[in-house]
């Protein structure tokens, strides 16, 4: 009979909790809005990206291959470097157009990939793989580089680094 009451006298201190509901959490924040376009790259700015991406890779002992587009996703200027493997010129191109035109790194869509956001792979055009990185100036999206032929966090790396070289930052 003890054990009995001592089940009941438990259960009686613990049925106010049951009625109690978890607090609410507090809204999440509102993304920032989406960067706005700019002018697109001219040549100029363009071809001194690819050169730095070059130059980067070079140091770093990788072949790749090195497109830049403006924000529609058409190609600006591009650069291999030799014996780069030829699938690399069809990656890059499509790692800049995929971020110009989503106004974001193909590495954060990589990151959301990753994160089981599998209907990103139904949108035509999304290339969820890092190395695609927009081309930012004035808080404007104005282009974007793609770098392939090294893994893809060295291709990321690469135009990162070319980014700054040319713009700062």
């Amino acid at each position: 009979m003890k054990p009995l009451l001592l089940v009941v006298a438990a259960l009686a201190v613990a049925a106010p909790a049951w009625g109690q509901t978890a607090p609410t959490p507090a809204p999440a924040a509102a993304p920032a809005p989406p960067l706005s376009y700019g002018a697109p790259i001219g040549l100029e700015a363009a071809q001194a990206l690819v050169d730095r991406a070059v130059e980067a890779g070079r140091a770093r002992g990788f072949r790749l291959a090195v497109a830049v587009v403006e924000p529609s996703g058409e190609l600006v200027a591009f650069g291999r470097m030799d014996d780069v493997q030829y699938g690399s010129i069809a990656v890059a191109q499509a790692k800049a157009r995929s971020s110009a035109r989503f106004r974001a790194s193909s590495a954060s869509a990589e990151e959301r990939l990753a994160a089981g956001r599998m209907a990103l792979l139904a949108i035509d055009g999304i290339v969820p793989v890092a190395g695609g990185v927009p081309i930012v100036v004035d808080g404007r999206v104005v282009g974007a580089i793609g770098v392939s032929g090294a893994s893809s966090a060295q291709d990321d790396e690469v135009a990162r680094a070319a980014i700054a070289a040319v713009f700062g930052g």
